[in-house]
């Protein structure tokens, strides 16, 4: 499979190239440090980018910017971090990357834990968070035969322990429970799903 790989240079990014990069053959897209310069907040840097590579079969996306910082700091402004980066991003790669994706075909989206157990100086993330997962179930009813539309959601990752303290209580997502979610998504069947490593 001809997989597009946004955010590849990341933490979660990096190790999927890895892992599927064995068996498929992965574009690596990112704003930096990879085989495509692509800006997500901005829709036609995202057209470019679909452009340069042509057809493909899937697109992951482990991007997303979003605010993080106190409450008091919230206002328009930061909270359309979210809006326009992991939000209005990862939605613009669905709604743009439907015209080039080959069918059968699949766009695997980034939420997370914060969308269901809200953390403080996340409100943005849990807000972007629970709008991608809306866009996943309505997309997914929508979108043309043979394609299919699913979010991965996990909690903090195992190998990023300098979030651990933001995250009181929550059991950190294993590098391998979060490429087997992804699997899911990539290869399975299922649509419209928020897929919890």
């Amino acid at each position: 499979m001809k997989i597009i790989l946004v955010g590849a240079s990341g933490t979660m990014g990096s190790y999927l190239t890895n892992a599927f990069g064995r068996e498929h053959d992965i574009i690596r897209a990112g704003r930096k440090g990879a085989d495509i310069q692509v800006d997500i907040t901005n829709p036609a840097s995202i057209e470019s980018m679909y452009q340069q590579v042509g057809p493909f079969d899937a697109l992951v996306s482990t991007a997303g910017p979003t605010y993080v910082g106190p409450w008091k700091n919230l206002n328009n402004e930061t909270f359309r971090t979210g809006i326009e980066g992991k939000m209005m991003g990862q939605i613009n790669l669905v709604l743009i990357g439907q015209h080039f994706i080959n069918t059968p075909g699949s766009f695997t989206l980034i939420t997370g834990v914060l969308t269901y157990e809200p953390q403080k100086h996340f409100a943005n993330a849990s807000a972007a968070n629970a709008a991608v997962e809306g866009f996943v179930r309505a997309a997914a009813i929508e979108l043309a035969p043979g394609l299919r539309i699913n979010a991965v959601s996990p909690s903090v990752l195992e190998s990023s322990p300098q979030y651990f303290p933001y995250f009181p209580g929550e059991v950190p997502t294993t590098m391998q429970a979060l490429e087997y979610a992804f699997r899911k998504s990539l290869f399975g069947a299922h649509t419209g799903q928020v897929i919890k490593p």
